[in-house]
């Protein structure tokens, strides 16, 4: 009797014809020859939060010396740990953004960097466009928090990357970064921010397309709810939703990466604005996610950073999703 193995090699002998479900395939010869493809596959992930349709979308993933920007730890114990989860220094960091199907109404969670960040990242449109959706179309932009990597693409040589859009941003944050004295009294290094925000956010104000939300107050009633998790920056909110006993909460920066600030929250970023407060926040996020066993997302986790968290011998952990073929 012919084994398994046997038949599998005749089969392979034979060149034969095969099909997997309704699919036919012709093994190619082995010999054959191609050149490197040299692209990626488009950067978005669809997935269904009860009714509501959830793309992931990829502004692009840049490499940052992140060892070196970690606050309350040290270089080496940051690259140490890095290199236990076989990340190299400097870092591959995602940046990532959610676009929200409601059916009657289109809502993207942040939206990436534009032009200002360098030729790895300012994906946002082509990957919009990619998935199915084109910028015009979108409804609102929800911001989680005024920095040039979440607010930088929503324009573009000084126009208006989603003309249609109403922007909605935290009320702190508008105050702050818009704010002239308060740049005049910032550091040097940080004035690049105050006056990305402006260019960025200026253009919507003017055409009255700009709205504020208070810390947890809805950004868009009965759509988007906001969780005030200050520290980061003085408004900086996570976003969720709910929909048929169903949760998704879009964490904004509560971690920059998914390993280092896992196994100790304590740890922070140079970009925090306040860096206790910033550490009471992503405990408290850490926690609540915990509890709840919600579907999180993240703006600097891999892509399509959605996950969930669990606690583990090193304080958390953070699990990816399995990826699913449906939607």
């Amino acid at each position: 009797m012919l084994s398994r193995r046997d038949l599998l090699k005749s089969t392979l002998a034979a060149g034969a014809v095969g099909a997997i479900g309704s699919t036919v395939f012709v093994p190619l010869a082995a010999k054959a020859k191609a050149p490197l493809v040299g692209t990626q596959a488009p950067g978005y992930y669809r997935i269904m939060v009860g009714d509501v349709e959830v793309t992931a979308l990829s502004d692009g993933a840049a490499q940052f010396p992140i060892a070196d920007l970690y606050v309350n730890t040290t270089p080496a114990e940051a690259r140490l740990a890095l290199a236990n989860a076989f990340q190299g220094t400097p870092t591959y960091l995602s940046v990532n953004a959610y676009l929200l199907n409601f059916v009657d109404r289109l809502v993207l969670l942040d939206a990436g960097t534009s032009d200002l960040m360098g030729p790895a990242l300012g994906k946002l449109p082509a990957n919009i466009v990619a998935s199915g959706y084109h910028p015009d179309q979108i409804d609102d932009v929800v911001i989680t928090h005024i920095h040039p990597d979440h607010t930088g693409g929503l324009t573009l040589a000084g126009k208006k990357v989603f003309p249609n859009a109403t922007v909605h941003v935290p009320e702190a944050d508008k105050a702050f970064w818009l704010s002239a004295e308060n740049k005049a009294n910032a550091p040097e290094d940080t004035k690049g921010f105050f006056d990305q925000a402006v260019a960025s956010i200026k253009p919507y104000e003017d055409s009255n397309s700009l709205k504020i939300y208070a810390p947890n107050e809805a950004a868009i009633e009965g759509m988007v709810n906001t969780t005030f998790r200050p520290g980061h920056t003085p408004g900086h909110s996570a976003l969720w939703i709910e929909s048929n006993g169903e949760k998704f909460v879009y964490w904004g920066d509560i971690t920059h990466g998914d390993v280092v600030q896992f196994d100790d929250p304590n740890v922070a970023i140079a970009f925090d604005g306040d860096t206790e407060l910033a550490v009471k926040s992503r405990e408290a996020a850490f926690a609540e996610a915990v509890k709840e066993k919600y579907l999180v997302a993240g703006c600097h986790v891999a892509f399509p950073g959605l996950g969930h968290v669990r606690e583990d011998a090193t304080m958390y952990d953070w699990v990816p999703m399995n990826y699913r073929a449906d939607v």
